[in-house]
């Protein structure tokens, strides 16, 4: 099946009903993978959270083809999610699909209705009231910053979510007064967590780690800078270098003595510059 830039109806439909069926069948106790059989919604979360990275990862490449694949393996793990839950009788690909169709209409009253808007501020305002009344809560509460943050951090990777906490708290008044500041609290955090780690339990040595990667996000924050970005290009870079010693040396990465190692690493580098 090809795609069909005029959306054809019929096709989409009976790509998606090939998967869902694809799914059941890997699911299914007579025949069925036994990898897929021993999963649960817990043990999926992994794959749902590499899977949305995969995606990000291929949107950022510009790969029209890559992009596609990515996105088809994050549907297979919500489609995977739903067979899971339609097996003892919680809900079912089609709910799911509804729900957010559902959802999609009643929040933009603007599109699917009669209301009428003049900006987004408006538009925006109209979503956060729905919300609201959708979860039964007070706008009020909604509005407020600490209910703001929960959000951000159930929602987010903790690093994103340590950088958008940071900056809505600093916007509402949380905020040194120079750079001076943060720096002094980087290392007031960091000689916590040296004194932690040499005489402290282990849960208050996490504690203080924790209190020292939120102040650095904060040092991120005064310079603009992104520390997801900074953290991924280090990571790629690692590899890199790995690669180049890999290619350089004929034996396995473990023989080598911690003295060799540096030395590769330093030719590596050079390599790369």
């Amino acid at each position: 099946m090809t795609f069909d830039p005029n959306g054809n109806f019929s096709a989409n439909l009976i790509a998606l009903q090939h998967l869902i069926d694809v799914v059941a069948k890997l699911r299914s106790p007579d025949g069925g993978c036994p990898w897929d059989l021993k999963q649960t919604p817990e043990s999926l979360i992994p794959y749902m959270i590499e899977e949305a990275y995969e995606v990000v990862d291929a949107i950022q490449s510009g790969d029209s083809k890559a992009i596609a694949e990515e996105l088809g393996d994050l549907l297979m793990q919500v489609v995977l999610q739903s067979q899971i839950a339609s097996e003892t009788n919680q809900f079912a690909i089609a709910e799911v699909a509804e729900g957010i169709a559902q959802k999609l209409i009643r929040r933009h009253p603007h599109v699917f209705g009669e209301l009428k808007t003049e900006n987004m501020d408006e538009i925006h305002q109209n979503w956060e009231r729905i919300k609201a009344e959708e979860k039964g809560e007070d706008l009020a509460t909604t509005q407020k910053l600490s209910y703001k943050l929960k959000r951000y951090a159930r929602s987010l990777p903790p690093l994103s979510a340590g950088m958008k906490i940071s900056q809505k708290a600093a916007a509402n008044g949380f905020e040194w007064e120079n750079a001076d500041g943060v720096w002094a609290k980087f290392h007031e955090e960091l000689d916590e967590l040296r004194h932690a780690l040499e005489h402290e339990s282990k849960g208050n040595q996490q504690a203080e780690l924790g209190d020292l990667l939120f102040t650095l996000i904060n040092v991120a924050r005064w310079y603009d800078l992104d520390p997801s970005l900074a953290l991924q290009s280090t990571n790629q870079k690692f590899i890199q270098r790995l690669e180049v010693i890999e290619t350089l040396s004929e034996q396995p990465i473990d023989s080598f003595t911690a003295e060799e190692l540096d030395n590769l690493w330093k030719l590596a580098k050079e390599k790369l510059r």
